[in-house]
């Protein structure tokens, strides 16, 4: 595919560089109770036992770095994470203000000295915020996207964790900040991708409503939106943060979704990705409170069985 060929150039400079797979990890469930360690440790280990996948679904992103029900605790499943070896992409939740930040920091630098190298090493890098900058931009605003943070935020967070790392086991692990492409190549934004040691990219073809969005144009959809966050990239890493088709919901203007088009994203895209890029697919199980009409998981939450094939 021609797209993919050409956004794959712009992480050539990475190439050597480990390659991480995994889903993504919310702190709640579905129904809003919080996850504890036995949650965690549990979706762990159904991610690396999935059937066809050879055990390759050994990370996970993580929103936030606070325990859910405590002020600033760190979240459970860093201890999670040692018990079942498996590699975290940090996140720090961004869009709370300046207080609930400051916790976040706190529980991740309460982290860091309570578990040791035992956590660091296992640290694929650490982001600040997620979707922040589509949130408060005027297309997040116009389909009420909830809170947001501006640029100039988010730069001034990164810099107060750079300041708060200095001298612990944090310093040094590489900064991020995930976000949509569109967000990513506002001119407002630039200070972010400058601030930042790699780029989260999260696409979702099924949504982009504004053309053609069949799962027959969804794997050059998904390419072309990398390519233009690879283009404010300025050659840093894009990691694939969040992807995926949903096996149940509303159309999306031409986008079905179905147990079948999911299966067809993941094989063209998902296949392409692991092993290339760090990724992380979007979702193992459900547990977004605000789409319950919707099904992104590869497993229902009771069954570690996959809705479909997961072998490329």
């Amino acid at each position: 595919m021609q797209l993919r060929q050409l956004a794959s150039l712009g992480f050539a400079a990475t190439a050597a560089a480990q390659i991480y797979q995994g889903f993504n990890y919310g702190a709640t469930n579905n129904d809003g109770s919080c996850r504890g360690y036995d949650d965690f440790r549990g979706f762990f280990e159904r991610a690396k036992g999935l059937p066809g996948t050879d055990g390759h679904f050994t990370a996970a992103r993580l929103y936030t770095s606070i325990q859910c029900g405590s002020a600033a605790d760190p979240i459970s499943a860093f201890q999670a994470a040692i018990d079942t070896d498996t590699h975290i992409l940090v996140g720090l939740w961004a869009s709370a203000g300046r207080a609930v930040y400051e916790n976040e920091l706190n529980a991740l630098i309460a982290a860091a000295k309570q578990l040791g190298t035992a956590f660091t090493d296992r640290i694929i890098g650490i982001n600040v915020g997620s979707e922040d900058l589509y949130r408060s931009s005027a297309q997040g605003q116009a389909n009420n996207a909830g809170a947001g943070a501006t640029g100039a935020e988010i730069e001034g967070y990164i810099g107060w964790m750079r300041d708060w790392f200095r001298g612990t086991l944090l310093e040094g692990k590489p900064i991020g900040h995930v976000d949509t492409w569109t967000a990513w190549v506002l001119p407002e934004n630039a200070g972010v991708a400058s601030s930042v040691d790699f780029l989260g990219h999260n696409s979702f073809p099924y949504f982009e409503t504004t053309k053609a969005n069949a799962i027959e144009q969804a794997a050059d959809n998904f390419w072309y939106a990398v390519q233009q966050t690879e283009g404010v990239a300025g050659g840093k890493p894009v990691f694939i943060t969040e992807t995926g088709w949903p096996s149940m919901g509303p159309q999306q203007r031409d986008a079905v979704a179905s147990v079948d088009n999911a299966k067809n994203y993941y094989s063209q895209v998902g296949c392409a990705l692991f092993g290339q890029r760090t990724t992380f697919w979007y979702t193992l199980v459900d547990a977004n409170t605000a789409q319950t009409d919707i099904s992104f998981a590869l497993t229902p939450l009771d069954s570690a069985t996959p809705k479909y094939d997961l072998a490329c």
